[in-house]
């Protein structure tokens, strides 16, 4: 507020802090925890801070996170196989089944990461009063972010200028406005520029995004109708402002694509199971809603990421699955893995 001794004056400033905050964890900075912007303005302006981008893209994180859990034994990781509800048995969580009947048991518990509603819904009411009762309670308070429209496109490497950068984000036409209002800002990247080795010998990828800034109710009159032409058409306009960030910096990057691929938030509902497509919970810092924290009502059941404190972005859910792995463990026998 303006009453405040850390009020920013500057309107630039203040929507630049708005922009960072957004983008991290999907609301302004107003809603955002001091210690996230905190560690967002130190990590940007460092002195030789650098964007980061994954050699062998998004797939070599989810190898490597992989191999950190196979190399222990009896470990393993099972891919492309959803899970379908969770397992009750004598008042606790006992086990997931998972999509062709196989049930997979637990021999101490069973962690969510999925988003709030998928939570609750892979547990069949009445299995448990408690988690019934905070199920009603969380699924009509906590508000969620918005969804994304995704563009993907394959281009030849003399559509991306030399001078353009390997990521760029566009804000606009104005920032007037909520930071969430549809098309307001686009994120652009080439990842191919940084890692040849993402696209084919002459080619680069692009990925843009409307950073959580559509709304699904928008959306919600083409579930089951995707085939349809004014899904199409609905795609096309929606895909507008990402179009024309991404010719910003890459005018003809869009005429000589070999691939083009519109995703909605209903594809984002769909592909990541997340509960129309929402981006996570609209829990704004210093309010009287607070985030559900790892451990739930129900026995045995945890949940971890960016559902539960502290919210989204890959700092908050990273310290989410640690406070999860301390409410699993006693203060022992974290003793004995922090000697190893």
């Amino acid at each position: 507020s303006e009453d405040s001794p850390f009020y920013v004056e500057d309107v630039f400033l203040r929507n630049y802090l708005d922009l960072i905050a957004f983008l991290l964890q999907g609301l302004p900075a107003s809603g955002t925890l001091t210690a996230v912007m905190a560690y967002m303005v130190e990590d940007f302006y460092r002195e030789g801070a650098v964007m980061d981008f994954p050699k062998g893209g998004s797939r070599a994180m989810i190898d490597a996170l992989v191999r950190g859990v196979e190399k222990r034994p009896g470990c393993a990781v099972k891919r492309s196989t959803p899970v379908e509800r969770v397992i009750v048995e004598d008042g606790r969580a006992a086990g997931v089944a998972v999509k062709g009947g196989t049930v997979i048991k637990a021999r101490k518990a069973v962690v969510s990461n999925a988003d709030l509603r998928m939570t609750f819904d892979l547990v069949e009411e009445g299995k448990c009063a408690a988690f019934d009762v905070e199920r009603n309670e969380l699924l009509k308070a906590v508000p969620l972010c918005k969804s994304f429209v995704h563009v993907h496109l394959g281009v030849p490497a003399s559509a991306i200028p030399d001078d353009a950068p390997p990521q760029w984000t566009v804000v606009g036409p104005t920032w007037d406005g909520p930071i969430d209002s549809r098309g307001k800002v686009v994120v652009v990247s080439c990842p191919s520029k940084l890692d040849p080795s993402l696209a084919p010998d002459g080619y680069h990828v692009i990925h843009a995004y409307g950073a959580g800034n559509e709304a699904y109710a928008d959306w919600k009159k083409f579930e089951g109708a995707t085939d349809s032409d004014e899904y199409k058409r609905f795609k096309e306009e929606r895909a507008a402002p990402v179009f024309d960030a991404i010719a910003k910096r890459a005018p003809d990057a869009r005429k000589n694509a070999v691939v083009e691929q519109i995703a909605s938030p209903i594809t984002h509902a769909r592909f990541l199971r997340r509960h129309e497509g929402n981006y996570g919970p609209a829990i704004a810092a210093g309010g009287d809603l607070k985030f559900p924290e790892v451990t739930t009502p129900l026995p045995g059941y945890y949940r971890c990421g960016d559902s539960t404190t502290a919210g989204i972005g890959v700092p908050a859910v990273a310290s989410s699955g640690a406070q999860c792995a301390n409410a699993l463990l006693s203060v022992f026998e974290q003793w004995e893995l922090n000697s190893k």
